[in-house]
């Protein structure tokens, strides 16, 4: 009888089979999570360019604030600084660029001349707290926001003062905001349309003058320059020349704006005889007429029952000098 011999340790069906299904699933698996990743990356806002670039980032910060730290301890961060700038460098992130956005007034040259003034640049280096504090220096400037956009880009938001008027001075005009902060010499030209301030602390009273104005805001448009007079009180100029001279005190004033408002709306004061209008008595307006120089007293009566005396007065003009 001849001998058989028979091998042991041989892979079974049932062996091969379980190997086979437990390769099946690691490879469902992979499948799965690489789509899954894929499906992540495809949601993200980056492609995988700046993703590696991102990445990159984070590794050099981390490297940079080791070696400070080490440095740091050893009583050398001058040296720590200096290595971390030569990595910055080799690795791209340098200042070279900047993005100045909200510029209209503004000169642009002043902006890049602070983004740009400290000679190391590297981005770890930037101080942009540093910087909006200089940016906020400028006239122009109300608010700022400075933000780095790696690797090499700072950029700049700006938000401008609004000029709402033309503060006369000696020898110039001076563009001025609502609240009166000097923005820049301009020529008349230039400050043409605008509203012009004149006076001693003009400019400190614009808030109050707008307030005032909101009175009676029909008379905006028609408002050519407005004087203070004496700290007191304004001299309201028109565009046709004529002058109204309006109390002293924020309540009297508005009272008396408003009231001039209702009469040129039924007398068409603007545009008459008349060259000024003065309102500063409580209960009489007076009108200057040219060539009259024999003053002519209204009657008393209440400035806001005056609509229709002040029709006759332009035929009877009284001359009103000023007091101030």
């Amino acid at each position: 009888m001849s001998g058989q011999t028979i091998k042991r340790g041989g892979k079974g069906v049932r062996r091969t089979a379980a190997q086979q299904g437990k390769a099946q699933k690691v490879r469902t698996a992979r499948a799965r999570t690489g789509s899954a990743v894929d499906t992540a990356m495809s949601w993200l806002p980056f492609s995988e360019a700046q993703l590696h670039r991102i990445f990159l980032a984070m590794i050099l910060g981390l490297v940079a604030v080791a070696v400070w730290f080490a440095a740091a301890m050893a009583g050398v961060p001058a040296m720590a600084r200096e290595q971390v700038r030569i990595l910055a460098h080799e690795a791209g992130f340098e200042l070279h660029n900047v993005n100045v956005r909200g510029t209209n007034n503004l000169n642009e040259l002043k902006v890049y001349q602070i983004a740009l003034a400290d000679r190391n640049r590297a981005m770890p280096f930037v101080d942009v707290a540093l910087v909006r504090e200089k940016l906020l220096g400028l006239s122009w400037v109300e608010d700022a926001r400075v933000s780095r956009q790696l690797p090499d880009t700072l950029v700049i938001d700006v938000v401008e003062r609004k000029p709402v008027a033309a503060l006369q001075k000696a020898d110039r005009l001076v563009l001025i905001d609502a609240t009166g902060h000097e923005l820049e010499p301009v020529s008349a030209e230039r400050a043409r349309g605008k509203l012009v301030l004149k006076g001693p602390g003009a400019g400190r009273q614009i808030p109050g003058l707008s307030e005032l104005l909101d009175a009676a805001p029909a008379m905006r448009p028609h408002l050519r320059s407005a004087e203070w007079v004496g700290n007191r009180r304004w001299n309201l100029t028109f565009k046709t020349g004529q002058v109204l001279a309006l109390p002293e005190g924020k309540d009297k004033s508005a009272k008396a704006l408003t009231t001039f408002a209702q009469l040129d709306g039924r007398n068409r004061l603007l545009g008459g005889k008349a060259v000024a209008f003065d309102m500063r008595a409580p209960d009489r307006i007076y009108f200057r007429v040219p060539g009259r120089t024999d003053p002519v007293e209204q009657p008393p009566v209440k400035v806001a029952e005056a609509a229709k005396p002040a029709a006759k007065s332009s035929d009877k003009p009284a001359a009103a000098k000023e007091a101030d």
